[in-house]
């Protein structure tokens, strides 16, 4: 059973697909919640001998929601803005249900409340989760039509939906270190899977398009899993699961086993090609260095050390294997593709380093490497790339206007449309707008609610007609409905929008006693109109256009990259920890999403629409990612000894190389329209002549600063595309 994901490869897809099962345990969370906020109230009720059933429906709402909108970044945070839900909740359904009577009194309110609700979100979530409440608090106590002399059960309804909430989030289910254990799980089987389909590639003598397809996939996959995990990884977390170990080392582990996959896939592919795996002995060596590292986990409660020590030996193995063959073989076809066995040995070898590393803390519970050096070092950059200063209006206070000015017009459209319950077009605005940063997003979010609400519409129509009068099934499929929404929050909004129509379907027949097709016809115009004013106001109040967005993320990334590369090349004539660099390039794969998504609606227009430089951006700026990542999984840990006029030349290549992404940083901000951009031909030839010179250099430089020089060579590109000129030497540097 153990290894029953390594044999069969659907096992291994189905237990890996939702990392950490946060998907699952969140679904569960929010079910769980107004499970018991339901079943509590009605307990409640029925021992009072009361016959209200609002109360119920205001219990589940705060246990469903309470689980949902509560976002801060510690466990004690979380607890106390969960606390502080029942007071938000209990000051506005008074207010709701005092001004329940003038739908105007009411509809001020929630323009305020939402216009405070993303104005003080610049504080902190807490203030954000406190408004968010707060609005639907005053929503339903309109719908309802509440009365003041049920206040009582009201506030009894509100303090049982908060405390299930309390109890399923903090109580029931366990908290983020367990989520962490079980995230490097998913991590460790798919990475496994992916080892176990380059395993049958290299064996497979036939170069299947299906396979590679197949590797491909899971490499990307594995990508966003070690990307998830990375985010999981919390000093106190990691502690509490795995004594002795540090999450810089656990984050270190965890990008060089995704970098080796990566370079492993790129180099098997390129062998194949070249027909560097007709070598058996070669071929041999690789599979074993593969199978012995899928099969040493090191993370295991039952783990050993022969695992690891085996791991060792392949690898010794493929370096003895890579030595024999540079002295021996003279063919010029065959020295083509060392260096994708030098490339493999240096990743694995770090790999097999960091395990190591992890099973000396794991044992002696001490620290091997430098830590608060490496510390210092990550948090160093990542100020530097997130203390950044704009000017004028915050981000939240243009929401908070175009929040107040769309909900304004939502609530005149709502009235407009039904007189007797207008809110569901600002409920619609809000939802919108929430976590909508451009012009481009809003449209993509608005468009995914339009859709997923009229799919849901009409879903929900039907699964209600089937069902009407049979309370006890539409409860039950009311909580399926609740966890699947749940379990799509974050996987697709329109499927998400799509299950919570279906919920309000079930809502409106078991609290009205049947559904009508117009009223979920009435919903579904109330949705779309709330999506168009939405879109209508992001374009036109102080708007953030998507191109902007897109420059500003592409700037965001260089802020990461700029340090980071130059680090690494001053670490060849100083000492630094090129290592504590991973962090960075963890950062640089988040920025590089934030790109895509940014991007996702101006990719999506017509052919003769799209702006023909944002596909070209995007795919060198993905370039250099791949790039920048490979420095780090090849980083060198020997010191390498060079005249002193090439520690010069490597002076000079950062001085160019800060230029190049500075000005590139300028002409895509449109501070600056032209200038002069520097190649490194000059010490890459300087450089490459060294090494050829010194036939027992066992380092290899020019390996060590390929991916550099292929980071400037689309730098540069980029700077051309953007106006720069170019220049190949270096008798005009402005800052010399």
């Amino acid at each position: 059973m153990k290894h029953l994901h390594i044999q069969h490869a659907w096992v291994g897809r189905l237990i890996a697909s939702d990392p950490g099962r946060k998907r699952l345990q969140q679904a569960f969370k929010a079910t769980t919640s107004l499970m018991i906020a339901i079943m509590t109230m009605l307990l409640i009720l029925r021992v009072s001998n009361s016959t209200l059933f609002t109360p119920v429906i205001v219990a589940g709402m705060l246990g469903m929601i309470g689980i949902m909108v509560v976002m801060d970044d510690t466990k004690k945070k979380k607890q106390f803005t969960t606390l502080l839900l029942a007071v938000s909740a209990s000051v506005s359904i008074t207010i709701g249900t005092y001004l329940a009577d003038n739908p105007y009194y009411v509809g001020i309110a929630m323009v305020c409340i939402i216009f405070g609700a993303f104005y003080f979100s610049k504080f902190g979530s807490r203030y954000f989760s406190l408004g968010m409440v707060s609005f639907m608090t005053i929503y339903i106590s309109s719908v309802l039509q509440l009365t003041p002399n049920q206040f009582g059960w009201f506030y009894v309804a509100i303090c049982v939906g908060v405390m299930s909430a309390f109890l399923a989030n903090f109580i029931i289910f366990k908290d983020s270190a367990h989520v962490l254990r079980r995230s490097m799980r998913s991590y460790h089987i798919q990475a496994n899977l992916t080892l176990s389909i380059l395993i049958n590639l290299m064996e497979d003598p036939i170069n299947s398009k299906r396979r590679i397809n197949s590797l491909e996939k899971n490499v990307r996959k594995l990508s966003e899993y070690a990307q998830n995990v990375s985010g999981d990884l919390k000093e106190q977390d990691v502690a509490s699961i795995w004594p002795g170990l540090k999450a810089t080392h656990l984050r270190l582990y965890v990008f060089d086993t995704a970098m080796l996959i990566e370079t492993l896939t790129d180099s098997i592919k390129q062998l194949k090609k070249a027909e560097g795996l007709e070598m058996e002995e070669v071929k041999r060596m690789l599979v074993w260095v593969v199978k012995t590292i899928r099969d040493a986990e090191v993370l295991a409660q039952n783990y050993t050390t022969e695992h690891l020590k085996e791991a060792e030996n392949a690898v010794q193995g493929l370096s003895l294997i890579l030595k024999d063959l540079q002295m021996e073989t003279e063919e010029k076809e065959t020295r083509k593709w060392l260096y994708l066995i030098r490339r493999i040995e240096s990743i694995a070898n770090h790999v097999v380093t960091s395990a190591a590393t992890i099973q000396e803390s794991l044992r002696y519970e001490q620290l091997v490497i430098n830590e608060g050096k490496i510390d210092t070092e990550i948090d160093s950059k990542l100020t530097a790339a997130t203390d950044l200063k704009e000017d004028g209006l915050k981000p939240t206070t243009k929401k908070a206007y175009q929040a107040m000015v769309a909900s304004i017009l939502a609530l005149l459209v709502g009235h407009w449309i039904s007189p007797i319950q207008p809110y569901w077009v600002i409920l619609t605005v809000f939802l919108v707008l929430l976590g909508t940063e451009s012009v481009g997003r809003t449209y993509i979010k608005g468009l995914q609610r339009s859709l997923g609400t009229i799919c849901g519409a009409i879903i929900g129509f039907l699964l209600a007609q089937l069902v009407s009068g049979h309370t006890q099934i539409e409860v039950a499929l009311l909580f399926i409905v609740v966890f699947f929404t749940f379990y799509f929050l974050t996987v697709s909004y329109t499927l998400m929008s799509l299950f919570m129509t279906i919920l309000i379907a079930f809502m409106y027949d078991i609290i009205l006693g049947g559904i009508s097709y117009q009223l979920l016809g009435i919903r579904v115009i109330d949705t779309i109109c709330g999506a168009i004013i939405a879109l209508g106001v992001s374009t036109f109040i102080f708007p953030t256009k998507t191109v902007d967005k897109v420059a500003q993320s592409f700037v965001d990334y260089l802020t990461i990259l700029n340090p980071f590369l130059i680090d690494y090349v001053r670490g060849f004539r100083e000492d630094v920890n090129v290592k504590g660099l991973s962090g960075n390039a963890f950062d640089m794969d988040l920025n590089l999403q934030v790109i895509k998504n940014a991007a996702q609606s101006l990719l999506q227009r017509p052919g003769s629409m799209v702006d023909k430089k944002i596909p070209r951006w995007i795919t060198l700026f993905t370039a250099i990612n791949y790039y920048a990542k490979h420095l780090v999984a090849s980083s060198y840990q020997n010191e390498f000894y060079f005249p002193e006029e090439i520690k010069a030349d490597f002076r000079e290549m950062e001085e160019k190389l800060q230029h190049n992404m500075e000005l590139l940083s300028e002409l895509i901000s449109g501070n600056q329209h032209q200038g002069v951009v520097y190649h490194l031909t000059e010490q890459r030839e300087r450089i490459e002549r060294l090494t050829l010179s010194e036939e027992k250099n066992k380092n290899d430089l020019t390996h060590h600063l390929y991916y550099v020089w292929k980071i400037n060579e689309a730098i540069v590109l980029l700077d051309v595309g953007l106006g720069a000129q170019e220049a190949f030497t270096s008798e005009m540097l402005p800052f010399k």
